[in-house]
């Protein structure tokens, strides 16, 4: 049977947690905090940029396989759940990882005023650029989490035929800035909104506190919703006239018509963090793009069943099968 444009775009992957696990903070609260992670052994690098800032890597130890690299979702490090998990299974798998830390995300403020944000692409065609310069005869591949999967998308948007990869993962990217961040204003998503404000308070602070040159202004009392937040400190800081020229600007659902390279796009439709409207009309998204909607998983989640000892992610697995899927190669996993 023919198969008309919008079955081929979106496939309704298998994914069936334990019933206790399709609660969608259950979800995204167990993977992000409570799940034990495997330990990961990295190469650490700063890389000097020409506009006075750094950025800070984690490459893996290996020298074989498809490289792959890594944008953390908001005040992200190599040290959240999910970049943990996947750099060891991206490694066991035979690939090799390569970690970017969004600006002043590695524990240590960046130089500049401006650090990063939703649609900041700069940085990861510089690294992907970098990959390239250094393992010219090797594959590149690039996954994204929540705004690092969002910025990854505006990036393939804005490269098309030239984004440097072979193929892209985009888990969970809040597609529309505005009405993700008018959702997680509301019910128990505002717990979620609290605890990342806190950490972009903190880190603005510390910088402030570090650079006392850069004469970054005091915060203002009230900000405690993004869109007063971006509105005040994101926004201005990175050039956009208010926080809805930003967040028009750096969402990616108008990106998704000029990607050209291979992506797979995961969204679980019960993400706290955003809603279902934020999924793009599947006309106008291209045949390369392949748009998974599982009904379960929350934001960053989708663990399989828990225990004590351990966990089964789902996640990390998947990661692995689309890239082999793309790649079709025999490698020799790693043992750990």
């Amino acid at each position: 049977m023919q198969l008309d444009k919008a079955e081929l775009l979106t496939v309704h992957t298998e994914f069936s947690p334990r019933w206790w696990l399709r609660n969608p903070h259950v979800q995204t609260v167990y993977a992000s905090k409570l799940a034990k992670r495997p330990d990961i052994d990295t190469r650490k690098e700063r890389l000097e940029l020409s506009d006075g800032d750094f950025l800070d890597l984690n490459w893996s130890k290996k020298t074989t396989g498809p490289m792959v690299c890594l944008f953390h979702g908001l005040a992200g490090c190599i040290d959240s759940g999910y970049a943990r998990g996947a750099f060891h299974a991206l490694e066991t798998a035979g690939y090799r990882p390569v970690f970017m830390h969004h600006r002043g995300c590695s524990g240590e403020p960046n130089r500049l005023a401006t650090s990063y944000h939703s649609g900041h692409t700069l940085d990861m065609a510089t690294v992907i650029d970098l990959v390239h310069s250094r393992f010219p005869t090797s594959p590149v591949a690039a996954i994204g989490y929540s705004l690092g999967a969002n910025a990854l998308l505006k990036f393939l948007g804005e490269t098309g035929d030239s984004s440097g990869l072979d193929v892209a993962i985009a888990v969970c990217p809040p597609l529309d800035l505005a009405t993700c961040a008018t959702t997680i204003n509301t019910g128990l998503a505002k717990v979620y909104q609290r605890y990342l404000l806190s950490l972009m308070h903190k880190q603005y602070n510390a910088k402030k506190a570090r650079y006392p040159q850069l004469e970054l202004p005091e915060l203002a009392d009230g900000l405690n919703t993004f869109w007063r937040f971006d509105d005040a400190v994101t926004a201005p800081l990175h050039g956009f006239t208010d926080v809805h020229h930003y967040y028009e600007a750096c969402s990616a659902k108008p990106f998704l018509p000029q990607i050209k390279t291979h992506t797979h796009l995961l969204y679980a439709l019960n993400d706290p963090f955003f809603s279902p409207s934020v999924l793009p009309d599947k006309r106008y998204v291209p045949n390369n793009v392949t748009l998974h909607t599982p009904k379960y998983g929350g934001h960053v989640g989708f663990v399989e069943h828990a225990a004590p000892a351990g966990f089964n992610h789902w996640l990390d697995r998947q990661l692995v099968h689309w890239l082999d899927t793309h790649f079709a190669q025999p490698r020799q996993p790693t043992s750990h």
